[in-house]
C-alpha cells in the first residue's frame, strides 16, 4: 500500500513537472524573432499565404488559446507537425529514437561494466598506485567534454591508426552487400536476429567511438560515487566482524559491501542516463549518427518550434521515469530506504 501510494504521488507530481516544463518551453519558442508561418511555407512565402497558414496552424489566435489548443493535441498523441520535414514530430521521434536508444544502451552498458569493477578496486586498493590510476582517470573522464573526446578518439582511431569507422552508423556499401532488414530499428538487434554478421560486425565498430565518448563521463562518475560508497560501508563494524570471522575477502567486497554501497550508485547510474539521454546530442553531431540528438540540433537551426516542443517533452518524460524507476530500484535493493 505504501508503495502504491508512493507512485501515485511521483506521477501526479511528474505530471505538474510536465506542465510546467510544457508552458515555459511553448512560452519561450513563441518569444524567438521568427515566424513559424513564413518558415512552414519556405523562403519565397507570399503575404497572403503565411496569413493563410497562420490561420490554419491556429497562430492568430491568443497565446494562451495556441497553449491550451496544443495540450489538447499532445493528449491525444499529437504533437504537431515539424516545420522543416512537414511530417508528424510523433513520427520522426519514433524513426529516430531507437538509433538514439542503441547508442545510449550501449554507453551505459560500458560505464557500469568497467566504471562500478574500477571503483570497487579503487576502494580496495585505497592510497594504492592502482588507486591514484583509477581517480586520475575519472577526473579525465568527468572533465573531458564529449565534442573535444569525440574529435581526438577520431583523429587517433581513424585517421592515425585506420581501426574504426568515422561516423555514421553503418557503412554505405551495406546495403547492397549485405542490408538490414528493419525489424526493430535497433541495428545490432535486427543483425542478430537475421544472422547478418556481416553486417552485425560493421555495426559494431560503427557503435564503438561514439559509445565510448558518450560512455567517458558515466564511467568516471559511477566510479569515483563507487569508491567513495565502498570506503564509507568498509569502514563499518559488520565489515570488520565478517573480516574477523575469516569470510574470504571476495565475498565481504561483492556480496555485503558492495551491496550495500550500491545505493548510492544507482542514483548516479540513473542521472547519468537522463544526462546521456542530452549529451547523446553533441556525440551524435560529432559522429553524424542520425539520432535524436542530430534531428534536436537541425531543429533548433531550423527554428522548428513543433519539434522542440516535442522533443523537450518527450526528454522531460523520460528523465521523470528514469528517476522514479531509480528510487524503486534503491528501496527494493536496501531496506533501510523508506518511500514515506
Amino acid at each position: 500500500m505504501r508503495k502504491l501510494e508512493f507512485l501515485i504521488r511521483r506521477l501526479l507530481t511528474s505530471f505538474l513537472v510536465l506542465i510546467g516544463v510544457s508552458i515555459i518551453t511553448f512560452a519561450l519558442a513563441r518569444i524567438v524573432p521568427s515566424n513559424p508561418a513564413a518558415l512552414y511555407i519556405g523562403p519565397r512565402a507570399r503575404p497572403e499565404d503565411i496569413e493563410r497558414v497562420s490561420r490554419e496552424l491556429g497562430l492568430d489566435k491568443p497565446i494562451t488559446v495556441q497553449y491550451i489548443r496544443y495540450m489538447k493535441d499532445v493528449l491525444h498523441g499529437d504533437l504537431g507537425n515539424s516545420i522543416a520535414t512537414k511530417r508528424p514530430v510523433r513520427q520522426e521521434i519514433s524513426g529516430r529514437f531507437p538509433a538514439t536508444l542503441e547508442l545510449l544502451f550501449t554507453a551505459m552498458l560500458l560505464a557500469v561494466v568497467i566504471g562500478v569493477p574500477l571503483g570497487v578496486i579503487s576502494a580496495q586498493w585505497q592510497g594504492k598506485w592502482v588507486d591514484v590510476i583509477v581517480r586520475t582517470s575519472s577526473i579525465f573522464g568527468v572533465s573531458m567534454p564529449a565534442f573535444w573526446l569525440g574529435l581526438l578518439v577520431q583523429i587517433i582511431f581513424f585517421r592515425s591508426l585506420g581501426w574504426l569507422p568515422l561516423s555514421g552508423r553503418v557503412d554505405s556499401d551495406l546495403r547492397f552487400t549485405n542490408p538490414i532488414e528493419i525489424i526493430t530499428n535497433f541495428y545490432l538487434l535486427d543483425t542478430i536476429l537475421t544472422h547478418n554478421w556481416i553486417a552485425f560486425k560493421d555495426v559494431a565498430l560503427h557503435l564503438v567511438l561514439p559509445a565510448f565518448t558518450l560512455a567517458a563521463y558515466p564511467i568516471g562518475l559511477i566510479a569515483r560515487m563507487t569508491r567513495a560508497a565502498m570506503i564509507e560501508v568498509m569502514g563499518q563494524d559488520y565489515i570488520r566482524s565478517a573480516r574477523a570471522y575469516g569470510l574470504p575477502n571476495r565475498l565481504i567486497i561483492y556480496a555485503l559491501a558492495l551491496k550495500n554501497a550500491i545505493g548510492p550508485t544507482l542514483t548516479v547510474i540513473g542521472l547519468t542516463v537522463a544526462y546521456s539521454l542530452t549529451g547523446a546530442f553533441f556525440v551524435e553531431v560529432i559522429y553524424n549518427w542520425p539520432g535524436l540528438g542530430l534531428f534536436t540540433v537541425h531543429s533548433l537551426l531550423n527554428i522548428d518550434y513543433p519539434a522542440i516542443m516535442g522533443i523537450t517533452l518527450f526528454g522531460a518524460t523520460g528523465y521523470i521515469f528514469i528517476n522514479l524507476i531509480v528510487d524503486i530500484l534503491q528501496a527494493w535493493i536496501d531496506p533501510r530506504i523508506s518511500l514515506n
